[in-house]
């Protein structure tokens, strides 16, 4: 009989939770470890505990000493001078719209970058000057330290605004109020504030990023126009903007606009040159820096802004800023505004480094990246920067040279346009919680095992009886699976299987190098016997007898033995005796079971983190099948096109005692069978 139609008769009693308590022995108390043994756990210390630590939170440390020269140096090299040259214009641009001079622009480029390194957990984010936090630093800066505070007497009568002064004030509300955000950022990562990142959903980053995206677009267009619009604040800024703007189209200034028309069509064919051809070309056209030096040049051989009036950046100082204390006195003045820059910097941060974090196979540390975020902050204000965070087109290029859940995405990006940054945030990291609210609570993971005599599964930590199958994991979360948890589930699968992944992949590589130098010894053991015989062949001369001698065959059959063990399973063996307990007896792990009775639908990161889960167990042989999966996921698994030529509906089973029978029949198929048969103890075989 095949397994596929094999059949199984139960004969019990029904049995309802009181008898089921009786039964399988219902714990009213789970033993943990005490408040005592807690504390004294935590007391310890060793060189390993010191030195865990220290990589924590340094994690620089973690990666420096095995870095491989020959195989990333290259494609980190590559990365660095792209990335390197888009920090010099955009340093510059983005120092405007904080409204300091271009140079303070490049200073931030400098310092904060270096911290990040040492402490940063991301592999893939550029840390630096970005538009809208620049806008936000700007607003505070013009707030304290306006136009109307510096008016002095001119020539002639007139009344003009003293800008050094002006910009020396300036500098300092930024680098005051980038201070005291990176304060801000560091005590919100060492009380471990990064749990928020739980509930920022992917939905909810993407649609974050479009809708900052759109404030950086809608932030150059004055300057494309050469238009000076008010700067608006609050919820509905970009509106209000726009429409000034629209107002102030008749005043455009046109050299400024072709200017600005002709810059963006050289960046965009070349951008797309470097797109097609970068197989071939070995390191991305530098145009950021070629448009720089053209410009440059053009400046100041024809007079964009003596003849033409084309706003420029001016002289660049020499050297580097040295550090100074901030104006303590101004904290009052912009603890609300710092708190703000601190939130939205350190959300666009852990955005853009899920992101890639996602997409590499690698994780970052939310509390990490807060901590490194705000050193970044703190050190660089001291140096006179202003606040940073990751670029989105920066760390873009440093990516990609080497180095359907859609109501949430549409709110968040609503939000964001329509009500700023920061209140944007909120409202949309509130709608995200509503919908957690809604759908589930905090799930509990357990590991399940069999009550002897039944079909039924229960925890192992509440069930005495209920024992776990050698060989095969069953694992329940006791509630949904979705974005807020999906990695939560799988840290808890890793955890409670035991898997080493790092030793398995290892022994993996053992095992596979062994047996290719193991094949390759014995195909030349072949070679030479097979040299040997042949000679030998040759100086033999066999009779026709002798022949026909040979040519005949024995038969032997030998008496089949039939095995049934505890679960069910007969195996008949044709070719060799075995005996019970080679079945029965300890085994290595080959299968894991996931319980999806209590999934009722599957978002995108869930279906990520399964496919995920499927690929990294079979890297290591061990094989996952999914039990109790409803119509309906299976139906959403379908449209997320989870199911591949490695992965099809055969992983999937109505109950897990299917999925144990399964496991247990395909791990004897390495023993030479004929027939397997499955049945339940005590039960009339069919």
């Amino acid at each position: 009989m095949s397994v596929s139609g094999a059949k199984f008769c139960v004969d019990r009693i029904i049995l309802d939770q009181i008898n089921l308590d009786e039964l399988a022995q219902w714990q009213d108390e789970i033993q943990g470890p005490s408040l005592k043994e807690k504390i004294r756990d935590s007391m310890r210390c060793s060189v390993r505990c010191i030195w865990i630590w220290i990589i924590t939170w340094i994690p620089v440390l973690s990666w420096i000493p095995s870095y491989s020269i020959r195989e990333n140096a290259l494609g980190d090299l590559v990365s660095g001078v792209s990335v390197g040259i888009m920090h010099l214009p955009q340093g510059m641009a983005y120092a405007l719209l904080a409204s300091v001079p271009p140079v303070f622009g490049l200073y931030t480029s400098f310092y904060p970058v270096l911290v990040y390194f040492i402490f940063g957990t991301s592999r893939h984010i550029s840390i630096g000057t970005f538009a809208v936090i620049s806008l936000m630093i700007g607003s505070v800066s013009e707030r304290l330290a306006p136009d109307d505070h510096f008016l002095i007497n001119g020539t002639n009568g007139s009344i003009i605004v003293d800008t050094e002064v002006r910009d020396e004030l300036r500098v300092k509300v930024a680098a005051t109020t980038t201070v005291l955000c990176g304060i801000f950022q560091v005590l919100l990562g060492l009380v471990r504030f990064g749990f928020v990142v739980t509930y920022l959903s992917e939905p909810l980053v993407r649609g974050y990023t479009t809708g900052a995206a759109t404030h950086v677009i809608i932030s150059q267009l004055k300057y494309m126009f050469g238009v000076s619009p008010r700067r608006f604040t609050g919820p509905l800024q970009l509106i209000y903007t726009l429409l000034d703007l629209g107002s102030l189209l008749p005043q455009t200034h046109v050299p400024t606009l072709m200017v600005t028309l002709v810059s963006l069509i050289v960046l965009i064919i070349v951008k797309e040159i470097n797109s097609c051809y970068s197989h071939k070309l070995p390191l991305p056209i530098p145009v950021e820096l070629m448009v720089i030096i053209a410009g440059t040049l053009i400046s100041h051989y024809i007079g964009l802004r003596d003849v033409n009036g084309v706003d420029v950046v001016g002289e660049i100082p020499n050297g580097l800023a040295p550090p100074t204390i901030p104006e303590i006195s101004f904290f009052s003045s912009i603890v609300g505004d710092a708190f703000a820059v601190a939130v939205v910097g350190y959300a666009i941060n852990i955005s853009l480094g899920k992101t890639f974090a996602l997409k590499h196979g690698y994780k970052v540390d939310s509390n990490q990246e807060f901590v490194a975020l705000g050193l970044s902050n703190t050190i660089g204000g001291l140096f006179q920067c202003y606040a940073v965070t990751s670029s989105m087109s920066r760390s873009l290029v440093q990516e990609s040279t080497g180095g359907k859940t859609q109501l949430v995405w549409l709110v968040t990006f609503l939000c964001t346009v329509l009500l700023n940054l920061d209140l944007g945030l909120v409202a949309s990291i509130a709608f995200s919680l509503l919908t957690v609210i809604f759908r589930t609570q905090r799930p509990q993971y357990s590991l399940l095992g069999r009550v002897p005599g039944t079909e039924l599964y229960l925890e192992t930590e509440s069930y005495k009886e209920a024992k776990e199958i050698t060989g095969i994991t069953i694992f329940r979360s006791s509630g949904m699976i979705y974005y807020a948890n999906a990695e939560l589930y799988q840290e808890a699968l890793l955890e409670k299987s035991g898997i080493n992944f790092p030793k398995l992949r290892k022994l993996k590589k053992m095992r596979e190098k062994q047996a290719k130098k193991t094949r390759k010894r014995q195909m030349n053991e072949e070679d030479k016997q097979s040299g040997v015989l042949r000679e030998l062949a040759n100086r033999m001369v066999i009779s026709m007898k002798n022949m026909s001698d040979f040519a005949r065959a024995r038969r032997h059959e030998t008496d089949r033995e039939c095995i049934i063990d505890e679960y069910g399973i007969s195996t008949v063996d044709m070719d060799q005796d075995f005996q019970p307990e080679q079945i029965s007896g300890k085994m290595d792990k080959h299968s894991i079971i996931l319980d999806f009775s209590t999934v009722s639908f599957i978002d995108t990161v869930t279906l990520k983190t399964l496919t995920n889960i499927f690929r990294d167990f079979a890297e290591v042989d061990i094989t996952v099948y999914i039990a109790g999966c409803q119509g309906c996921v299976v139906q959403q698994l379908e449209r997320g096109r989870f199911f591949t030529d490695s992965v099809t509906k055969n992983r999937l089973f109505p109950s897990i005692h299917d999925a144990v029978l399964h496991c247990l029949s395909q791990s004897r198929r390495d023993l030479p069978t004929s027939e397997v048969t499955l049945e339940m103890p005590g039960a009339t075989r069919l």
